[in-house]
């Protein structure tokens, strides 16, 4: 049984807003999915449309609900959060999802992130955090859990970049088109540009080049590779 968060006792006076962020609260334990439900029906830019405790649920409110957020565990019976994000981005590409789940494991973040999340908390975060990190996702952002954010030149630079999202990097710096990459490691054009948005996007950068150069920068890309050929 999963511990309830102390620091998700007492919420803060409601934030008003004009529109209401819809939510999606996925989690296989059913006081946990309460306690959620009922702390953030406090934020008046925020509405709960749904709860569910295992994926398959998940993927079938997502389809009649349509929200904005889904809050995804990682650790379900069945099918985990995992599965369960890659379906969903299957499904609706477009999905925003904020996994918030007890692991603080890096290799789950880093998983997590190259299926498709926006974000990743983990249960011990403070509400006021868990809120903000809400409305930085339907803004746009990238919330990661304070524990697991990286600082600029260590291995994954400070956009938190995957280790897909490096691998695409590579190839940028190789000339490669986004049909190419797709092809050479196994997925869609679609898909890969996708990739090349989110390392523009984390890394702040507005073009390709300027991508590649900053993967320099920040010791991202180092010694030079021969250019493979797209495969057939």
């Amino acid at each position: 049984m999963k511990p309830m968060p102390a620091q998700l006792e007492k919420p803060p006076a409601a934030v008003p807003s004009p529109k209401s962020i819809r939510l999606l609260l996925v989690d296989d334990h059913p006081v946990m999915r309460a306690a959620l439900a009922n702390l953030l029906s406090f934020e008046q830019d925020f509405e709960v449309v749904g709860e569910a405790d295992d994926g398959a649920s998940a993927l079938r409110l997502w389809r009649d609900t349509r929200p904005d957020i889904c809050l995804l565990d990682v650790t379900m019976a069945g099918m985990d959060g995992f599965e369960t994000l890659r379906r969903l981005r299957t499904v609706s590409p477009e999905a925003r999802v904020l996994m918030l789940t007890s692991s603080d494991s890096a290799e789950d973040m880093e998983q997590a992130m190259e299926a498709g999340a926006q974000g990743y908390l983990t249960k011990n975060v403070i509400y006021a955090e868990l809120v903000a990190a809400i409305r930085e996702v339907h803004s746009g952002g990238r919330p990661i859990a304070k524990k697991l954010q990286r600082q600029p030149g260590d291995a994954a630079g400070n956009g938190l970049l995957t280790p897909r999202e490096l691998e695409v990097l590579g190839l940028l710096r190789q000339g490669f088109t986004n049909a190419e990459i797709g092809n050479l490691i196994g997925f869609s054009e679609r898909t890969a540009r996708a990739h090349v948005g989110a390392i523009k996007e984390k890394l702040h950068c507005a073009h390709r080049a300027e991508a590649v150069a900053k993967g320099f920068e920040l010791g991202l890309l180092k010694c030079a590779a021969g250019k493979r050929a797209p495969g057939p």
